[in-house]
């Protein structure tokens, strides 16, 4: 017979998968704010996005868009609430939280900007270094 008190436990833990593609990847200096997450799996997202260097490259900014998208190179990590509380808490001012689709065809929460924002900035486009890390990678090489 099964026992039902651990059934409602482990239904009741609650869990969520969030897409990481900028500064807090492997490797890359805010890597620490995912904590103890657990990594599932590195992946990309369906070419609907474009990638930004918010704040003079400080960290990436990153929105849908109804065309010219790319596939952004991430990973997915399984998240607590309380780790993912604890990543909301900080990510840069602007930053929310909504759900993005993967290119298996899988959602995960991911970290959005405003459009109106980066438009606002001008901030530029880095779409066309293919992620996060290779942009810093370039920016290191060239500064």
């Amino acid at each position: 017979m099964t026992d039902m008190t651990d059934m409602t436990e482990s239904t009741t833990t609650s869990t969520r998968r969030v897409f990481i593609c900028g500064s807090a990847l492997r490797g890359q200096p805010d890597h620490q704010n995912l904590q103890s997450a657990t990594f599932i799996k590195e992946t990309r997202t369906q070419p609907l996005y474009r990638l930004h260097a918010a704040e003079n490259g400080w960290h990436p900014a990153i929105y849908q868009t109804e065309s010219g998208g790319i596939a952004i190179p991430g990973e997915v990590y399984e998240m607590t609430a309380e780790q993912f509380d604890y990543l909301a808490r900080n990510e840069p001012p602007h930053m929310y939280p909504t759900e993005v689709q993967l290119e298996d065809g899988e959602t995960a929460t991911a970290f959005f900007y405003p459009k109106e924002l980066i438009e606002q900035h001008n901030w530029p486009d880095i779409s066309s270094y293919g992620g996060w890390a290779a942009y810093k990678r370039a920016s290191a090489v060239a500064g």
